[in-house]
This record gives C-alpha cells, structure tokens and sequence, in this order.
C-alpha cells in the first residue's frame, strides 16, 4: 500500500484554555506534537486572594492559536478532529448571546470561602461528597454563583448561563452552549454517579437548573466544525469538534491512567494529581471527576502554585532563564550529595538549604489560609540553594498530596509527569526519591494529547490513537530512586510535614 502524502496525512489537534494562556497543538497517529501554537493571557488579582481573567480572551486568544496553528500544521498533513480541554474550574456568566457579563472568576480565587462554608454548613460535608465526589471549597464553581448572587446581583440576574473556559471555546469555534460531565463534577451541583445535575442540590441553595449548560460525555462529538468558522481559521469545515474534558481529566487519559497503579501529574502552572479508581474513595480530602473512560472514576488532588513557583523564583532570585535557575539548583544537589558521604542525620538535612512552602496563590484549594516562605534561611544560603529549595519544595507539595491519596486507598506505583515540570530532570529525580516509586517524565503535554487522542477516537481512530499513547509512555524519560537522595529527602520531608502542621495550627485565619 503506498505512503500517504505527507498534506494527507491525519493528524488530531487540541486547544486548551489554560491559565496563563490559550494553546493549540497537533499530533500525528504516532503520538508526536507536530505544531503548536500559543496566545497568552493575563491573570489579574484585583484583591487579595482574587483571581480573575478576561473571559474574552478565553474564546479569541484560543481561535488565534487554532488559526496560528492550521497554517504550521498544513505541512505535516491534515486536521481530522480537534479536541477541546481547558482549566477547570473556572466560571463566568454570559448573557443569552453568551457574551461574558463581567471577568471570569479561575479555580485560584478565594473569594467565595464563607458560600463554601454555608454549602457544607447546609448540606453536610459526607452527604456532599457521596453525592458529588467533592466537598465545598472557594475553589469551585458553586460557591462562586453564589458569591456573584450575594455580591454582583445585577450582574446574577442577567445571566443566562455559567460557563467555564472550555465551554466559552466550543461556543466561540461552533456556535453551541455545552459542557462535559467533568466540568459539571466540579460545579458540585451534578450528580457524579447518577450523571445528572442534582435537582436536590440545586433546589436546596435556590438555583435555577437553566444556568448551567446541557451536559455532553467527554468522548462524545459536540458539533462539526461550521464553514464560516472552518474559512475564518484556514480549517476544512465540518471537522468533528469533540467536547473532551477538564484539564485535569484529559491529562490523565493522556498518560495512560486508565486503572489502579499509575498517577499523573499535570504539572503546568499548578498540579493535578489524578488516579483512576472503579468506585469513589470515601475519604473527604480526595476529590472526584467522572472519567474519561467509561465507568471509571478520577480521583483528583492538587497544588495550585507549582510551576507558578518555578516561574516566580526565576524572576525573584534574578535568573534569565528557567535553565539557568535549573542548573544551579542541580550544583546545589550534587554538592551537597558530595558532602554528605553515608547516612544522612536529620541536622545536616536540615543546615542543607532552606526549605521552601510552595503555596503562593493566596492559599490553597483546600486551605485559604495557605502561604508560601522560605524556612530556616541562614547567611550561609546563596542563590543556588534558594533555587534547589524551591524546585525541592513543589516536589514536597506534591508527596504531600500523594500521601492523602496513598491513605485514603490509591497509592502510587508510578507517577507519570507531563507539562512544563516534566522539563525538569532535577524534578522528577527529587520526587522519586520522596515516593520511592519511578517517576515517568513524558515528552509532551499530557492534557493537549489527552483530548487530541479522545477526538482521535471519536472520529474512528480508536485503535492508532491508543498506539500513539502507549507510544509516549515507552520514549518517557524515567528516574528512579537513590539511596543517597532517599535518605536525604525523606529527612527533608520530615521537617516540610512539621512545618505546615506549625503553618495550619498559628495560620492567620486562627490568629484572627
């Protein structure tokens, strides 16, 4: 059978509205990126512990990086499905053109800390989560309807729909209103084993069930591409336009967490930390999604500022480049690791370096009062140890994660890390000493290809797109544990742990 051209050739495309920007990437049947194309967005924090973004960038940078992205992909063949993803949750209200009513409040923003407490107050945080996989924080969308009720009434009566960043992208590429099961999950008024947005919950906190959208499964078509739209981004029309999932979600499918064992990492600006499990968890700290795969569960825990961290010290310590700051925080480790022949006692983990709270964003998913700092500093620390702290740090925020998620009944076997901190060799290294488990750094963005190949399949490329997986998974860079390095960490991780107990019991929230 002869070669397909090279223009012929099919290939998938995603777009993720992500937090710090739009990005539009193709892969072939190979599970290669061919082309990608970025627009970046602001984030605005108008007050402490608010986080904000024009929702119109959401649609027109996500539209630009599509355009941008049709014509660098044009060479290696031809886009047969595009898959949408995006950060989630995030919310704003639209009108009934679904024009955005006033900036979309991100998953960051705190400001909804006292609806959250009256959703739990009212409902009940164990009802709550057998309901919905989740118990009320700031952090989702439902305590920010309310807040936009309370707070922004003219604004709340004018609108006719919520809306999260992905959703806002498919009415912009194809004229519909939708979402997916796993943005509806962490609206907490949908159902995550009936699938269904709850009339109960809904009726329980007065909200009409017509501000939310229809509800789509993840794999499912949502709408072909439109001519006028297809013309306007150098696409062919009528491409099937797939409506995916939650970041989060579609990176796990992504890097193959389909079962128990594996856990990924989507390591961009913060990290999701995703397993697969047959049944919901009953601990209260683990959150979850309906998965991409049917009749499967997510479960899902994360830190809010990871590679927002890596990027602040980049800035804040006076490095050009993240290489640069990478660089020194590996001398740091490897001259500590020649000075610290044998056994490593608790003291000389301790005098090493700083160690760094990595919780930058106003607090934390699951604690408001959260804040970073660096401890145990001393006149004797220098720029490379306050980078190797820090690189060190987000790896120690993510183990503590997984040890919520090891408690509660879905240990780790193996962590498999996409995005921006897969590129971090010093990374990946740190936190397979802390787990003493491999740790898969992958070569791509685990969220994009994850939608891309849910596209891929639900346009009758199920087979190739389930080659292309298995294919990154075996080119993943892959550390494993040292004896040096676990004895090391593990005494770091012990004085990080005391650490934020001492931060919880005197946080501000406490002393006021």
């Amino acid at each position: 059978m002869a070669a397909q051209p090279a223009r012929d050739a099919p290939l998938v495309a995603a777009v993720d509205a992500g937090t710090t920007g739009a990005r539009a990437v193709a892969f072939d049947l190979q599970g290669r990126q061919v082309a990608e194309a970025r627009q970046p967005y602001r984030i605005s924090s108008p007050r402490p512990g608010w986080a904000e973004q024009d929702a119109h960038d959401w649609a027109e940078s996500a539209a630009a990086a599509l355009r941008g992205l049709a014509g660098r992909a044009a060479r290696a063949g031809r886009i047969r499905a595009i898959g949408l993803t995006g950060q989630c949750p995030s919310m704003v209200p639209v009108d009934e053109h679904c024009v955005p009513l006033r900036p979309g409040m991100l998953y960051r923003d705190n400001r909804a800390v006292a609806e959250a407490g009256e959703m739990r107050a009212r409902i009940g945080d164990k009802p709550m989560h057998q309901l919905t996989g989740h118990v009320a924080e700031a952090f989702h969308v439902g305590p920010k309807v309310l807040w936009l009720r309370r707070h922004e009434p003219g604004i709340f009566a004018r609108a006719s729909l919520i809306l999260q960043p992905r959703d806002v992208v498919l009415h912009r590429l194809t004229g519909l209103a939708s979402t997916d099961e796993t943005h509806a999950n962490a609206t907490l008024f949908f159902n995550l084993r009936e699938r269904a947005w709850d009339a109960t919950l809904l009726a329980a906190f007065g909200v009409d069930p017509a501000l939310f959208p229809p509800v789509l499964r993840p794999w499912e078509i949502a709408a072909e591409l439109p001519r006028s739209t297809a013309d306007e981004l150098g696409l062919d029309a009528g491409v099937p336009v797939v409506i995916g999932a939650a970041d989060s979600q579609c990176a796990a499918f992504g890097a193959g967490v389909a079962g128990p064992g594996p856990v990924s990492e989507m390591a961009g600006a913060s990290s999701c930390l995703n397993s697969a499990v047959p049944e919901p968890l009953p601990d209260l700290r683990v959150t979850h999604y309906g998965h991409v795969v049917p009749d499967c569960y997510c479960t899902e825990l994360g830190v809010n500022t990871t590679g927002a961290a890596i990027s602040w010290a980049v800035k804040a310590l006076g490095y050009a480049t993240y290489g640069e700051l990478s660089a020194d925080a590996q001398r740091c480790r490897r001259r500590l690791q020649r000075g610290g022949a044998g056994l490593v006692a608790a003291a000389d983990a301790v005098d090493a370096a700083p160690l760094f709270l990595p919780y930058l964003g106003d607090g934390e998913r699951d604690d408001p009062s959260a804040r970073a700092g660096f401890i145990g500093l001393s006149d004797r620390h220098s720029r490379p140890e306050l980078a190797f702290a820090v690189i060190e740090g987000v790896a120690l925020g993510v183990r503590a994660v997984l040890q919520i998620l090891a408690e509660a009944g879905s240990p780790a076997a193996e962590l498999r890390v996409g995005g921006g901190g897969a590129r971090l060799d010093l990374s990946g290294q740190i936190k397979a000493d802390l787990l003493g488990r491999p740790v898969l750094h992958l070569d791509l963005d685990p969220a994009g290809f994850g939608a891309a190949m849910l596209a891929a399949a639900a346009a009758g490329m199920a087979e190739e797109a389930g080659e292309a997986a298995r294919a990154v998974r075996r080119r993943a860079r892959r550390f494993l544990p040292s004896r040096w390095g676990g004895q090391f960490e593990l005494q770091r991780a012990a004085w990080f742990d005391q650490v934020r107990l001492d931060a919880a019991v005197h946080s501000p929230r406490e002393l006021a």
